[in-house]
């Protein structure tokens, strides 16, 4: 058995290029058109990304929601889906909004929206933590920073589901239904 020259080494590497290239350039392309739709993003006139949510979206305030808007949501989208969520409750996730079924060519949720199961562009909303349909804002105990994340979904297809669903049956709902998602983050502190 002869020892592999450098020119064999490097002729063997081109045999395996050939092979591997081929085969990773498609996931590569799928990966580029997926950054493609990393410009759908989500905003508020009422705070800056990761700064405090003002006091009249809590519960110490006027408890309503925020006027929320999107933009760069990719193309063929059925309907949008919302869930806010406070990852730093003592008790776990604390969920302060679903929203769902909102329509395909919308490109935000007015403020100070109704507690209503169903609003009048046909979204349907489900209930937060306190098992109540709507918006909930802020109201964490004294003393500690809390993250507010607004999670927005560019669902394919509006989503059979009825009014009233938590948020573990929305994303349960959602599955195979995502085609892009964008979140914007707030803080609140008592």
């Amino acid at each position: 058995m002869s020892a592999k020259t450098p020119l064999h080494r490097i002729l063997e590497a081109r045999k395996t290029l050939g092979v591997i290239v081929p085969l990773v350039a498609p996931i590569l392309l799928l990966a580029v058109a997926a950054r493609a739709d990393s410009g759908f993003i989500l905003t508020t006139s009422a705070f800056e990304a990761g700064q405090a949510i003002p006091v009249e979206y809590s519960c110490a305030g006027a408890n309503r929601s925020p006027a929320l808007n999107w933009s760069g949501a990719p193309a063929g989208v059925g309907s949008f889906a919302l869930i806010v969520e406070d990852p730093d409750a003592p008790s776990g996730t604390f969920i302060h909004w679903v929203v769902f079924n909102l329509p395909a060519d919308a490109n935000g949720i007015a403020g100070d929206t109704p507690r209503t199961p169903g609003l009048p562009d046909g979204a349907l909303q489900g209930v937060n933590g306190m098992g109540r349909v709507g918006y909930m804002g802020p109201c964490p105990p004294p003393g500690k920073v809390h993250h507010y994340h607004f999670g927005l979904f560019a669902l394919d297809s509006k989503l059979d589901a009825k009014p009233g669903l938590d948020a573990a049956g929305l994303r349960a709902a959602m599955q195979g239904h995502i085609k892009a998602n964008t979140e914007l983050v707030g803080t609140f502190e008592r």
